[in-house]
């Protein structure tokens, strides 16, 4: 028997990185020759997105949504931020798409408590992005090796990983004023 509120779950976590995907980060600078500038730094919010459904539903239902936006992505129609198709493979995005699933689990093993503590988000916060860029750099550095172009990998390092690396951390300060509210409705919702 279906368990539709499970594949509500499901729907929703999908919609969700699907939005968060396609809203860029933009840095407001001040600039006295223009009224308005702004620059966009080449990430997405996808990461805290992910990080707060891991903490809101079940891991099971956030691989599960995630795996169909893969699947979506390479098949299907272009949902990735830099486009999709099979072609992603051979970028170094592709990498930190799967670091995701460690990212997912990690962050699901706090879901599992009672109670969530503050100090326990952001320490396993930032071993899961931690171990989401690992994984982007071993592939990106595989993808390198196999065609011979290992001179390229301190540019996509650069790009990739040390670019966003920061912004991803700096993301679990908001995030951890969420964890209250998550605890609350956690605790109610029995």
């Amino acid at each position: 028997m279906i368990n539709y509120i499970k594949v509500f779950e499901v729907l929703i976590t999908l919609q969700v990185i699907f939005i968060s995907t396609m809203i860029p980060v933009f840095v407001p600078i001040q600039d006295p020759n223009t009224l308005n500038q702004s620059i966009e730094i080449p990430i997405t919010w996808q990461i805290p997105t992910i990080i707060l459904t891991s903490l809101i539903f079940k891991r099971k239902v956030v691989y599960i949504a995630f795996s169909i936006y893969l699947y979506l992505g390479l098949f299907l129609i272009p949902v990735f931020h830099h486009g999709g198709s099979l072609g992603y493979l051979l970028t170094p995005n592709f990498g930190y798409l799967i670091g995701i699933y460690p990212l997912i689990n990690i962050i699901g093993n706090l879901n599992t408590k009672n109670k969530i503590q503050t100090f326990d988000f952001i320490k396993s916060g930032i071993l899961a992005i931690t171990a989401m860029h690992i994984f982007g750099i071993i592939y990106s550095f595989i993808q390198m090796f196999y065609y011979n172009k290992l001179s390229s990998f301190l540019y996509n390092l650069s790009i990739y990983s040390l670019g966003k690396i920061g912004f991803h951390f700096l993301m679990l300060i908001p995030l951890s004023l969420l964890i209250k509210p998550i605890n609350y409705i956690k605790n109610n919702h029995k």
